[in-house]
This record gives structure tokens, sequence and C-alpha cells, in this order.
């Protein structure tokens, strides 16, 4: 078993509403919280709090409290900040909705979440609507932030006056989110988080992602999304750094925010480091305030990092975590210079990890003449760990195992310095001829092709219905790539049996909000071998 070298941290018995804001200063209540570079309008931490507790004292007014889910179906704007925190001052638990989904798949969250109540704006209401209507919430219940006839908004929820509820709950059970799985490799599914799971995260973020009250965090990544959730909203906000929103990624609105609102610290995902490495318009942009730009979510080479680091000028770093840890378990810490950033750091404080041989079952625990461990799925146990799938045992149980360890299904290695890397997903290892292939690998290899902007490799069926990789790549504007090409490029990088045996130019790699490759969507595209 392996364990953080930082050691253990104290994880305080709160609310999450008691963490961030029962901690204020006087010296902090006037430093800016929110910003909303569409507007320039700056929201205090002191407004912040005061907006928190007024909206839960109308929630509260209405029952929503204990034994309550609002789902929330939001950008990023700053009054996600109010609603987010306010229905868990309620004593409410909230399911996070993804801005991008259909009415029919916001109506399915809507009921296996059990939400009674949605939480909206406007450009978002005809879906939200007709996902209400079909859930059975009625038009009282679906508040629209911004205003619509006939629905309750905020200001005028805020302007109630209402004193927030005494609410008295155990931090380590009762769920404060239900946000869902990414269900790139099955159905998704509702996570059950608490307040002290929330908490735990946080506080075991901060031993290792550095964050000051004189950063300008740029929030681009969804506040649905896990990572947004913790690493940016809750994380920058007990920090009391100053979060700039973005509602949705355009990299010349990302670019010109950076550069105007003078951001100093950069949470992404992969695809926004491949724009920042090899995009042209990057150089029509002054981003020297950029100090930190930390990736995740999904796996990121550490080429294309390194390039966007250098071209950035800021130190580029990768952490790791999923829904089901709250969600970071891993991270590169700003000073560890040692550490590549093709790993994804250390574990945070208080986690323990567990390598286990994905064939044989058998626990990893020794490195190899070469400095690192052989490959193995890494389990994790920590007080960020779930409490378990919503009305999902079995999937919980196949999770979590008998001592707390959860099975990530992500395949990684333990190096020498005490850091970790990952390979690949369990499920999404190639086995050509008895040989495994971490389509990871290739990828990374792909994505140092110059003509190359995206990539992402499956395993197919050839002819005689063995396993091969193949590649999706999209090529860079004007680019003269044929699939010959491509092959004889991974040819020369790695062994034989690692080798791109199928190619396909595409326009796009599908993704979800949060920047993992969807190889589901790839796969469903490969007709069956005959």
């Amino acid at each position: 078993m392996f364990t953080s070298p930082l050691g253990d941290v104290d994880i305080p018995a709160v609310s999450v509403y008691d963490y961030l804001f029962g901690s204020l200063t006087d010296d902090e209540l006037d430093d800016v919280a929110l910003i909303d570079p569409a507007t320039g309008a700056e929201t205090t931490y002191r407004t912040l709090r005061g907006q928190v507790l007024a909206l839960a004292g109308a929630l509260a007014a209405r029952d929503v409290g204990i034994g309550t889910t609002v789902g929330l179906l939001c950008p990023n704007v700053p009054a996600f900040a109010t609603v987010f925190h306010g229905v868990l001052r309620a004593g409410a638990t909230v399911t996070t909705i993804n801005s991008l989904y259909t009415a029919r798949e916001i109506e399915q969250q809507l009921r296996d979440a059990r939400a009674s109540w949605l939480v909206t704006v406007t450009p978002l209401l005809a879906a939200a609507r007709a996902a209400a209507d079909a859930a059975g919430i009625t038009d009282d219940r679906l508040v629209v932030l911004d205003g619509a006839e006939g629905h309750p908004d905020l200001r005028e929820l805020l302007l109630e006056g209402r004193a927030a509820p005494d609410v008295v709950f155990d931090p380590a059970t009762h769920v404060a989110v239900l946000p869902y799985s990414s269900g790139t490799t099955g159905v998704s599914k509702a996570v059950m988080l608490s307040h002290r799971n929330l908490v735990a995260n946080v506080e075991q973020s901060r031993a290792v992602i550095t964050l000051t009250p004189a950063d300008r965090v740029l929030a681009v990544l969804p506040f649905f999304h896990i990572y947004g959730m913790t690493v940016l909203l809750n994380l920058a906000l007990r920090q009391r750094a100053s979060l700039v929103t973005m509602p949705r990624f355009d990299l010349t609105e990302f670019l010109r925010v950076v550069q105007d609102h003078r951001c100093t610290y950069l949470f992404v995902a992969p695809p926004i480091v491949v724009a920042l490495a090899k995009h042209p318009l990057v150089d029509e942009y002054d981003l020297s305030s950029v100090q930190t730009v930390l990736s995740g979510a999904a796996p990121l080479d550490g080429d294309t990092a390194e390039l966007a680091g250098r071209r950035v000028g800021a130190r580029m770093l990768q952490g790791y975590g999923m829904t089901e840890l709250s969600p970071v378990s891993h991270a590169i810490p700003r000073e560890r210079h040692d550490i590549p950033v093709s790993s994804v750091g250390i574990a945070v404080p208080n986690i323990e990890c567990r390598l286990v041989d994905t064939e044989t079952g058998d626990e990893i625990t020794e490195l190899g003449p070469d400095g690192r461990t052989a490959p193995g799925e890494l389990l994790v146990r920590g007080p960020n760990v779930m409490l378990g799938y919503l009305d999902d045992s079995e999937a919980t149980a196949r999770t979590i195992d008998s001592d707390g360890f959860l099975h990530t299904g992500d395949v990684a290695v333990l190096h020498a310095g005490g850091w970790f890397a990952i390979v690949d997903r369990v499920k999404e290892l190639i086995k050509y001829k008895g040989y495994q292939i971490a389509p990871a690998e290739l990828e990374a290899v792909l994505l140092g092709h110059p003509q190359i902007v995206d990539a992402a490799v499956i395993g197919v069926l050839d002819e005689d219905r063995q396993e091969i990789p193949k590649a999706f790549v999209v090529a860079a504007p004007g680019a003269t790539l044929t699939a010959d090409d491509v092959m004889a490029f991974v040819a020369g990088q790695v062994a034989p049996h690692k080798k791109v045996r199928r190619v396909e130019l595409v326009e796009a790699i599908p993704k979800s909000a949060s920047g993992k490759i969807l190889r589901k969507e790839l796969r469903a595209r490969e007709a069956p071998a005959t």
C-alpha cells in the first residue's frame, strides 16, 4: 500500500457552508469572490455570503430542506455559486446537470435523482421547461434565475430577506451533491457525495494545489462537473481567490478574458492544452499574467503539455481524479520540478493507494530495476471516496471493495520519486496477439506529429477477428496527411506490436464536457467485422 508523502491533514467535521463561509474573516469579506467578464460586475465575499443565506431562507420557506433534491441546470455564471451554496445551506441536495443536455436527458436525470425543483436560466428554459413538465415539476418550482413570466427568479427570492434556517445533519452521511459519473464506459450513474466528502477533498487539495487570495482563476471548466465544482468553485472560494466565470469555451473569448482580466491560474482539460500548444491565435494575446496551468479530467501527454507551458510561459501541472473521489486523488505540486508533467503527481493527503495486477489480482508492492512498479489497477481509499451510487448497491459493491478501496478502473505505475503515472483504463487496454497496448500512449505519439491536432485510439476487430489498434485523427488545417503517413509515423516510434494498423481521418474527436474522449461513440461507428 502506498500513501501520500505529505502526510495527513485534519478534516473539519462541518458542513460545506460552514467550511467555506463560516471561516471568513473581516479582512476577507470585501475581497472579490466572482467576476463576470460579460459585464465586468464583481461580487465580494460579503455579498456572496449574504446571497447564499438569503436564498437558503427563501427556499426553506418553501419547504426545501433535508430530503429535497434540487436540479441545477446553469452555465458558469456568478449566480451558480449563490444557488449551489444556497441549496446546500438550506440542507437540501443539489444534482448538477450538463448545460448541453437535451430535454429528454434533463428529464431522465431529474427523475433518476428524484429532484422536485429545477433552477435554470432563460437560454436553457425551453429544454428545462419541457423536462420539468415531463418530470412533474410545477412552474412554481422551476426557478429561472434571470427571470421568466410565471416562474420565481433569483432577485425576488433574495429580496424576501428571510433568515437562513437552523439545519442539523451529519456531514459524514448527509448527501450534499448528486453529480453524475461521465458514463464513458457505461450508463451514467448518480454519485452520492456527502458534505464531508466535499470538505475533505478541498482540504486535501489545498496541500497540493497552491492558490492564494492574489490569484485570479479562470472558471471555464463547467461547475456542473465535479472537477469544476470542487477545484474551481469550492477550492478557489476556500482560498479566497477571485473566480472569473466563463459560460462556455470559445478560444478567442478564452484568450481575451485571460488577457483582459489578468488571470493567473488556469484549470483546464486537455483539449484546451492542445489549443494553447498549437493554435496560432494564442500568439495574438498577452498571456503573461498566467503563472500556472493545471490540466485534469482526462489524460494529457507530456510533450503537448510542455509545449503549451513554454508557449504560455507558465508552469504546467497535471492532476488525477474521478467523480467518485470528489474528485482529486493525485496532483503535481508546483514546487516539485522533478515530477514530469506527463504524470499525475503524488497522492494528496489522507489517501491510501494500491496497485493490483489486472491479470492475476495480485497486489504490486515493489519497484522494479527501472525505478517504477509494474502497471496495475489503481485502488484508492480516503475521506473523499463517495458514499456510493444512488439506488444501485450492486454497482457500489463492484466499485468499492470490503476494505473501502475504490477501484478506479485506471491502470497506473508508481515511480521511485513517489509520483504516479496513469497508463490507461482497464477496459480500454487493447489486447493485440497477447500484448497489452495503452491507447493513451499511442495518442501521445500521434499528437507529436506537427500536422495532427487531435487523436483517439480504440481497439477494433480485423478480418480474423483479432483486436488491433485503430487511430482517429484530426489533421491541422491545410495539412496533406494520409492514413499511410500516420501509420508510418507511429511505426517509427513504437515497438512493432504497438503499431497503429488502421487510420481514419475525421473532423473532430467526440469528447465529454470535461474533455474525456468518448470512445464508446467511436466504437459505435465501427461496423462488426465479417
